[in-house]
């Protein structure tokens, strides 16, 4: 079985520091995470990430944000489809 690693992109809400690391609240469309932006040190307030397992590994604007988020969404509801009920 092949694993499947997938980047969700969100938009930068707030910078910190935590014990010498620079992280974020990033927003994912209403569902807010920390994220590190080690990967990314241009990062700032109001940038678009993509994130995968906490860390933002690449900035994206904020069109090609949105057009991640629809595929997604689309997936989720193939999915959701085929299943016939709610993914959890």
């Amino acid at each position: 079985m092949t694993a499947v690693c997938l980047g969700i992109p969100g938009r930068v809400l707030d910078i910190y520091d935590d014990a010498g690391l620079r992280m974020a609240t990033v927003d994912f469309g209403g569902v807010r995470r920390e994220a590190c932006l080690s990967y990314t040190p241009d990062a700032d307030v109001g940038t678009y990430v993509i994130v995968h397992v906490g860390f933002a590994i690449a900035q994206v604007d904020e069109a090609e944000a949105r057009r991640t988020l629809d595929v997604l969404r689309a997936m989720a509801d193939a999915v959701e489809g085929e299943l016939g009920e709610p993914l959890p």
